[in-house]
């Protein structure tokens, strides 16, 4: 099911999951996309997924509330 964030989740091993996507964000090739700290934080090509627990997506809020990375600003095509 897909909410209006774009933010997907699924349940893997009963643990809920976050899966964010470079193909599918409409920010894509934009200047947000080239500091997107999704790229940054996890070390990963320009395209591919990342897939967080819901605790790790908990602990990126809190760290871009607190002003040490930008907010998350993938939006999903769609």
């Amino acid at each position: 099911m897909e909410d209006k964030s774009s933010v997907h989740t699924a349940t893997e091993a009963h643990q809920p999951i976050l899966m964010i996507s470079c193909d599918t964000c409409v920010m894509k090739d934009t200047d947000a996309c080239g500091d997107c700290m999704m790229s940054v934080l996890c070390d990963m090509p320009e395209s591919g997924a990342v897939i967080l627990n819901l605790e790790e997506l908990r602990e990126i809020r809190l760290l871009a509330q607190a002003g040490l990375v930008p907010t998350l600003r993938h939006r999903a095509v769609g």
